[in-house]
């Protein structure tokens, strides 16, 4: 073979070489943006837990319980005064415990700290309420039986911005859906429902202390524009990480790294949830793993999820 041939299949083996290797980088490169995509579509994917029993058909509010197996659970307007403990495998109801000195105007959220349930009366669609109460049950561990009775304490309130009741429709930001327990206060989140909807929601500190108080506007958020979707409907908070999770039909927003009780001024991340439902009811299962429970109909209860925040 003469040296000019060789030259040129040497030429072409450098140029093939150099293509190959393009290509290979090129696959690599394809090969990142295909996983860095997979992951943040896995990213608020919703694993069933299971269907709740139909008692639960309006479930607004859920808070795990001492056994963790069990979650209580409320209907919201028009249930009855009672709190469901239903397993969490099966959806069924496992005990019911009947507030006694209590009425179900609008159960809307849970929350638990320490022995403590707070159940929240505080829904307010037409804007029209000046009678919101968020009532105590004590020693709710100690509600062993199927069926019990308590007594709770409450307090009650007014919000401290709300001057007509109701207000005019483009006002109508003064609904109540979501709430938790911070330290010495609860912390309250509205579910706006203005004519003129720009997403944002406002937090208000009320005393955790029995009684009647006034609730405190302290600062607003606004969610995102559509309606439908950026309508807060639960809160939580992990009580060992500070971490805080709000919840809308299709998206959950999770906030730490705040100072103090300025929620809104830590680290925001909005999470996209890959299924749209009445999804009214949040809690952590543990630091890095929630429970979202869903409305179902009159003739069976919604479903119950988890969510991991690890991506």
């Amino acid at each position: 073979m003469c040296e000019k041939h060789i030259e040129a299949l040497t030429l072409m083996y450098i140029l093939m070489i150099r293509y190959f290797m393009k290509f290979i980088s090129f696959i690599y490169i394809l090969l990142l943006f295909t996983t860095a995509e997979c992951q943040q579509r896995k990213f608020g994917k919703l694993h069933l837990e299971t269907v709740v029993a139909k008692h639960l058909e309006e479930n607004s509010g859920i808070a795990l319980s001492s056994n963790p197996s069990i979650l209580y659970g409320v209907n919201d307007s028009g249930g009855t005064n009672q709190v469901f403990g239903f397993d969490i495998r099966s959806g069924k109801i496992k005990q019911i415990i009947t507030i006694a000195n209590a009425k179900n105007k609008d159960w809307e959220d849970l929350a638990i700290e320490e022995d403590v349930l707070y159940i929240g009366d505080v829904g307010n669609n037409e804007n029209d309420r000046n009678d919101q109460i968020i009532y105590w049950v004590e020693n709710i561990s100690s509600y062993n039986d199927k069926t019990n009775t308590a007594f709770a304490k409450s307090t009650s309130f007014i919000l401290e911005d709300q001057e007509k009741y109701p207000p005019k429709k483009k006002n109508f930001n003064f609904d109540i859906e979501s709430f938790f327990v911070y330290k010495d206060h609860f912390y309250l989140f509205t579910r706006n429902r203005s004519k003129d909807f720009d997403g944002t929601t406002k937090l208000y500190r009320l005393p955790k202390k029995t009684g009647f108080h006034t609730a405190v506007h302290i600062d607003s958020f606004k969610t995102c524009s559509d309606q439908d979707d950026c309508q807060i409907t639960s809160a939580t908070i992990d009580p060992t990480t500070g971490k805080i999770a709000l919840l809308s039909y299709n998206k959950v927003w999770i906030l730490e790294k705040y100072p103090e009780d300025y929620f809104f001024k830590g680290t925001i991340t909005k999470i996209k949830l890959e299924h749209t439902s009445q999804k009214e009811s949040i809690c952590f299962k543990n630091k890095n793993t929630l429970y979202i429970a869903e409305e179902g109909t009159s003739k069976k209860g919604g479903k119950l999820f988890t969510l991991s925040l690890k991506e």
